[in-house]
């Protein structure tokens, strides 16, 4: 069973390839080994929309950037993960007939992306939304940046993510440029 995964752009600010951050989604999973039988859904909102869960959820007052929520309490740990010291939850051939396991959402606005993107000066609004929804998959695959060595760890395995998908992108648009 392949990953399940869902997509909505609930927000006007901003022009969105969804298909494009399904397949980023897909291609974290991938590389993090988890098992195939998993739902995701990541939700691209506004700032009012956003800026109410980050206080509802996280007591924070305005807008944020991302937002996830993991669903079940035991999320799958990613197999490339050193201090687990395994290859991950499950190959193909421990697949059951259970249905997919909830990971979770990822909410993602774009507006406070942009301007994040225009102040740093130095990554396109494409490229910040990619990040974010890479980040916000890691954190409900348990990674998380509290303490610096969590930080370093996850903003390294971000990059490596962004450079791997980019490649793959690049394939996949040769192929298709091949195909016609």
């Amino acid at each position: 069973m392949p990953y399940l995964l869902h997509a909505a752009n609930e927000q006007t600010d901003e022009a969105l390839d969804l298909d494009r951050y399904v397949r980023l989604a897909r291609h974290v999973l991938h590389a993090e080994d988890v098992a195939p039988d998993v739902e995701l859904s990541i939700l691209f909102v506004d700032e009012p929309t956003i800026a109410l869960y980050h206080e509802r959820f996280l007591g924070e007052a305005g807008p944020t950037d991302v937002m996830a929520f993991p669903i079940d309490d035991d999320p799958p740990a990613g197999g490339r993960r050193p201090d687990h010291g395994d290859r991950g939850p499950g190959a193909p051939s421990d697949a059951t007939d259970e249905p997919p396991s909830m990971l979770g959402d990822v909410m993602v606005c774009p507006a406070f992306a942009a301007r994040e993107a225009r102040r740093r000066g130095d990554a396109a609004v494409a490229d910040e939304l990619a990040l974010l929804v890479v980040h916000g998959v890691l954190h409900l695959l348990s990674y998380d940046h509290h303490e610096p060595d969590e930080e370093a760890a996850m903003q390294a395995r971000q990059a490596e993510l962004l450079a791997d998908f980019a490649v793959s992108e690049s394939t996949r648009e040769v192929n298709r440029e091949e195909d016609r």
